[in-house]
């Protein structure tokens, strides 16, 4: 690890003074920050660092994406025509299809694409439905993630209900069903945490995510009240099991919401999956009600653009909220800079108000803001002495970025993940000049390119892979579509 001085850059601090420092310049010792200024105040006081030119360019905090999916790098774009059942046929491909090395392939792509694109921290659920019956899974991700280089929140997990959960492995190259108990998941998701929490010097962390906090409800709609009543002997055996199991490790918790799960949660309170410890993805049709119980538990909450999460409601009242990919299937990139805008836009539409949620607003939400959903604000988010030396440049020098004036109006309404220039995670550069310095990416891409496709062979997925709809005006079908069904066992 060499010692680094960032010199003549735009510095855009998130700090607390949101300060932007023209000729600015970002001092690193080792994995940290220890000192942001001018460059005429630093580089004397930081003889023999190396020195990384930064102008034309803009530095700015390594971005952080709360909330992704495992498994989706290899499988986007696959049933992306048909999003009614997009889930039936995900997560039956995830199930009985996935093998090991296809996680070690999708662990360096999707950390490859986040690293491009300027992520230095991702979140990473294991498949769309959290798998945690094979820990190897979630271990091999994590060995992808170490080998790119940056930080990883590896998500894992019991699924919903029903329990016991068919699953079918293909350890030996054969698939062989099983039947895996809440308790088989739970014991999975120690072994993943036991193996790799705080793993590739910190920067591998798991954090214990059941598929929703209520399993008994539609996991992934709003439910309406009288069918989100009260909570069963399954919703309060899910949120005390997981929240013992948190203790244990002494790890934070992330799972998925949707309307009447919180207030049905908040029924238990001394274990409900709610509190400062806790980040929430979607929370979609919440009502008002559930939004006070987020403020008043300290829960945080993160949001993919799309759907009606009341998160203007959320922020007035004091709950912490982060923009997420999500990503990225069925089509959606790791690119922060485009799922901001895609979620203002969205804001802006539904509420006829094209002044909500302003630039700095947007880069706050995808640094600061999501490092705080992750508990990990005093450690990431933002340029600040003492904090780890994660660092996003972006070029700035063309077309599309120039004037270079008003500069987080230009990041955040004009600048894409491919803009990107160098990536410096706890003070190694990761990448530079657009060249990626940790792994081979030709050979990482060629390798997730054959296990997609033998992925594709195996669950039958071409039926899945339809036609642009060339001169339709709305996608139809021939014929309806089936999602896939479990490998025949011999």
């Amino acid at each position: 690890m060499t010692d680094l001085l960032l010199l003549h850059g735009t510095v855009i601090t998130v700090d607390r003074d949101r300060r932007i420092i023209e000729d600015g310049a970002v001092a690193i010792s080792g994995d940290r920050i220890v000192e942001v200024g001018t460059s005429a105040d630093l580089e004397p006081r930081h003889v023999g660092k190396k020195i990384v030119d930064c102008h034309g360019k803009l530095v700015i905090p390594g971005l952080v994406d709360a909330h992704g999916h495992a498994g989706h790098s290899l499988i986007k774009t696959i049933a992306a025509d048909s999003p009614s059942i997009w889930m039936r046929i995900v997560t039956p491909t995830y199930y009985h299809y996935a093998t090991r090395d296809f996680w070690y392939a999708d662990g360096l792509v999707s950390g490859l694409e986040r690293l491009r694109a300027g992520v230095t921290t991702g979140a990473s659920i294991i498949a769309s439905m959290p798998r945690s019956d094979d820990p190897v899974f979630g271990i091999n991700h994590a060995k992808a993630y170490t080998e790119v280089g940056i930080k990883e929140i590896l998500c894992v997990g019991p699924a919903g209900l029903p329990w016991p959960h068919p699953v079918t492995r293909w350890d030996t190259g054969k698939p062989v069903r099983h039947d895996v108990t809440f308790e088989e998941m739970i014991e999975g998701a120690e072994a993943v945490i036991e193996a790799v929490n705080g793993s590739a010097d910190g920067r591998i962390k798991v954090y214990l995510t059941p598929f929703t906090i209520v399993p008994s409800v539609d996991p992934s709609n709003p439910s309406t009240p009288d069918k989100a009543v009260k909570l069963t002997a399954d919703d309060r055996m899910q949120a005390r099991r997981v929240r013992e199991t948190a203790r244990k490790w002494g790890v934070r918790i992330h799972s998925d919401a949707f309307a009447g799960q919180v207030r049905m949660a908040f029924q238990d309170k001394e274990n409900a999956l709610l509190g400062p410890d806790v980040h929430l993805q979607h929370c979609i049709g919440l009502s008002h009600e559930e939004v006070d119980i987020l403020a008043e538990t300290g829960t945080h909450m993160t949001h993919s653009p799309g759907g009606r999460a009341p998160i203007l409601d959320m922020i007035s009242k004091g709950v912490n909220v982060a923009i997420t990919s999500d990503g990225t299937a069925p089509r959606r990139p790791f690119d922060m800079f485009q799922m901001a805008r895609m979620a203002q836009f969205a804001q802006h539409m539904l509420h006829v108000d094209q002044y909500l949620l302003p630039p700095g607003k947007l880069l706050e939400m995808i640094t600061i803001d999501a490092a705080k959903a992750l508990g990990l604000d005093h450690e990431i988010g933002s340029l600040d002495a003492g904090k780890k030396a994660d660092v996003t440049i972006i070029d700035m020098r063309q077309p599309h970025l120039t004037p270079n004036w008003m500069v987080v109006h230009r990041l955040m309404h004009q600048a894409v993940g491919s803009d990107v220039d160098t990536v410096i995670v706890d003070g190694n550069i990761l990448m530079e000049g657009r060249k990626v310095l940790t792994v081979d990416m030709i050979d990482a891409l060629d390798f997730g390119e054959r296990e997609a496709w033998a992925l594709v062979e195996r669950a039958g997925l071409r039926a899945h892979m339809h036609d642009p709809g060339w001169g339709q005006l709305s996608r139809t079908f021939n014929e309806p579509i089936v999602p896939p069904a479990p490998p025949r066992i011999d």
